[in-house]
């Protein structure tokens, strides 16, 4: 089983940032409060079994005070059974880490922190509008480690517009230097609702070139690979194993509930979402409400789902669970699909699992689309 609470508060909203959250952190206390609630009102949303992985995201969790995060996890502690060797995960900025409050995080039972430095070049954080500095992303990774969290995955974001590759290289070079354990790689993206998609539209700033995005997430997976990561999803790459067992999990198709504002929820025959407010999710919670929009799972959707997450991993799908989980549809309607694919040397097959090619894997979410069914 398998916890995610949202947090949904930020310093400052980051250019790129499409997620929920809010800047006003007036009501930060009665919304901790109410995801605590709802976590006592959603306790047997989740099949028997221990709790493998929490998992605090955001907006940022690092805001969190002493007696907030104790509320939250006296509150998971008293209504579920956490495994001994769980794994929990805090989402944090560097501007937030000092050697007091990642002390805290260590005392209070977080043994991984994933860490969004998105970049150690100062021009490039400052074009994101990051509220931390170069210097800060670096010192906080080493102060965590002298708090005692050796489990540190950081965020890196590529295809920043630029002259060249260098920047990308000297990012990976410094995250060699500090031994990250964990590095997840997102290519900027730029969505309406944000900053950067206003400045589009505005024409500020030009869309981001497909083959420069290709190449810069070649020299990606080329580097870390040869650095010793191993590429466990399209955005993940690990040292030692030490992959995101909660994020693992999702690709899996495990039952997860979600906390908090904007949370989702996945028992394997539907979703839930709860509301995007801090106000109306707050005042649901307060009469004993949880805000959630129910959404039943069909066939398709559930084969979909497998096909578009299990595609991006390095444990593929199986050609038997896609037939299961479509009634056999699959392979009569993906048939010919899974031809072409095959023959662009996109996707192969090996012991009845589908997995992605080198090649593919600059296709993922595209490939997974193209197969998708009615």
């Amino acid at each position: 089983m398998h916890l995610y609470i949202h947090i949904p508060f930020c310093k400052q909203a980051c250019h790129y940032c499409d997620f929920h959250f809010s800047t006003n952190t007036a009501q930060k206390r009665a919304i901790v409060e109410a995801i605590a609630r709802e976590i006592v009102l959603r306790k047997a949303y989740l099949p028997t079994g221990d709790l493998e992985t929490i998992y605090f995201g955001g907006g940022t969790p690092s805001m969190l005070d002493e007696q907030e995060l104790h509320l939250l996890l006296d509150t998971i502690h008293a209504h579920f059974d956490v495994a001994p060797d769980a794994e929990i995960t805090l989402e944090a900025n560097p501007d937030d880490l000092n050697a007091a409050s990642l002390r805290m995080f260590a005392e209070a039972g977080i043994n991984r922190l994933s860490i969004g430095i998105q970049s150690f070049h100062e021009p490039h954080l400052r074009f994101m509008n990051r509220a931390h500095s170069a210097s800060e992303a670096e010192q906080c990774v080493k102060l965590a480690r002298q708090a005692g969290v050796d489990n540190i995955s950081i965020d890196l974001i590529y295809a920043i517009p630029s002259e060249s590759h260098d920047i990308l290289f000297n990012d990976l070079a410094k995250a060699f230097t500090l031994n990250i354990a964990h590095i997840s790689a997102y290519c900027l993206t730029i969505e309406p609702q944000t900053a950067f998609g206003s400045w589009l539209k505005k024409k500020k700033i030009q869309p981001i070139e497909e083959e420069y995005a290709a190449q810069q997430f070649e020299i990606l997976v080329k580097s870390l690979a040869a650095n010793g990561y191993e590429q466990y999803e399209i955005s993940n790459f690990a040292r030692d194993g030490r992959y995101s067992r909660h994020n693992s999990s999702y690709w899996k198709q495990h039952p997860y509930l979600g906390a908090g504002p904007s949370a989702h929820s996945y028992n394997g025959a539907s979703r839930e979402y709860n509301v995007s407010s801090n106000a109306r999710y707050l005042e649901a919670i307060q009469k004993g409400i949880v805000p959630a929009t129910v959404e039943t799972l069909t066939r398709a959707d559930q084969t979909n789902e497998y096909l578009l997450t299990g595609l991006r991993t390095k444990w593929g799908v199986e050609l038997q669970k896609l037939e299961r989980l479509s009634a056999g549809a699959f392979a009569l309607q993906a048939a010919d699909e899974l031809a072409r694919m095959t023959r662009k040397g996109w996707i192969r097959e090996d012991s009845g699992i589908l997995l992605l090619t080198e090649a593919g894997k600059l296709f993922a979410d595209r490939i997974a689309s193209d197969l998708f069914i009615d």
